[in-house]
């Protein structure tokens, strides 16, 4: 069973940067991809970003430019540095796994506010 433990959330003013980490652990087969989403109040779970074994990386749109997204595939772990956050960054951002089925983190929450 591939469990994902996030960390690095946290409450930062605008401007500002936090990095979120996600490591796996359980793996027994090849991750396909890891990345990130977020869920703010009253909203639908939406990608942040993703990175593939390859290293083909996908962001949304609202994030380009501020959020990097990068890999340890010897230590099934992906990195998510934030800067230049808005308040409007601010959600639970949770960590995904693809392997031969997507996992979940159980979420890490991001506040950005002055």
């Amino acid at each position: 069973q591939v469990q994902l433990q996030e960390s690095g959330g946290g409450l930062v003013q605008p401007g500002g940067s936090l990095r979120l980490s996600c490591a796996a652990s359980g793996v027994r087969e090849t991750i396909r991809a890891m990345g990130w989403y977020r869920q703010a109040p009253g909203k639908q779970r939406e990608l942040v970003a993703v990175i593939n074994s390859g290293g083909t990386i996908t962001y949304a749109d609202s994030v380009k430019g501020r959020f990097t997204i990068s890999r340890d595939n010897a230590k099934n772990t992906v990195f998510l540095q934030m800067n230049s956050l808005k308040p409007e960054d601010t959600a639970v951002y949770y960590c995904n796994a693809k392997v031969s089925l997507a996992y979940w983190g159980q979420g890490t929450q991001v506040t950005v506010s002055s």
